[in-house]
């Protein structure tokens, strides 16, 4: 029989609800994004340029906590859709600027419906989703700085 308290029992684990939560998450989404031809991850790219426009690589990977080399497929991917373009800096020929298309300006009107359905899918009131969004930003944040000293 096993012992409830036993350190290395899955249920004990903080990381499996976590992961299991992320990966019913991008289920639920799978469908909505489908219907506007995008991944999650091209979505979260998206949603960061629908924020603001006329953002740097940089800054697409700081909001996003991505490294360039995870973010430069998906912009591929982007601008062959004809969502995003990329262009060099004027000022700064090292700088890559992502900006919207007008399809890409477009394609927010058909996502604004998904913030809603993911919330009412979650089962949870919108007290609990905040509560929960906070306790996640500084779980990410702590874990961040911690891994950012062992490095």
């Amino acid at each position: 029989m096993l012992d409830v308290t036993d350190q290395l029992a899955l249920d004990q684990q903080l990381c499996f609800p976590l992961y299991a939560a992320s990966r019913a998450m991008t289920a639920v989404y799978r469908p909505r994004l489908d219907a506007l031809g995008l991944t999650y991850p091209q979505y979260l790219v998206m949603l960061v340029l629908w924020e603001q426009d006329a953002r740097s690589v940089g800054e697409v990977c700081a909001a996003l906590a991505l490294d360039s080399g995870t973010l430069s497929p998906l912009l591929k991917r982007l601008e062959a859709a004809g969502l995003v373009v990329r262009t060099r800096s004027a000022a700064d020929e090292r700088r890559v600027e992502i900006r919207l298309t007008e399809p890409g300006r477009e394609l927010r009107a058909a996502a604004c419906g998904i913030p809603a359905e993911m919330a009412a899918a979650a089962g949870l009131s919108p007290d609990e989703l905040g509560a929960l969004r906070g306790l996640l930003q500084r779980l990410n944040g702590a874990l961040s700085a911690h891994s950012a000293k062992e490095i």
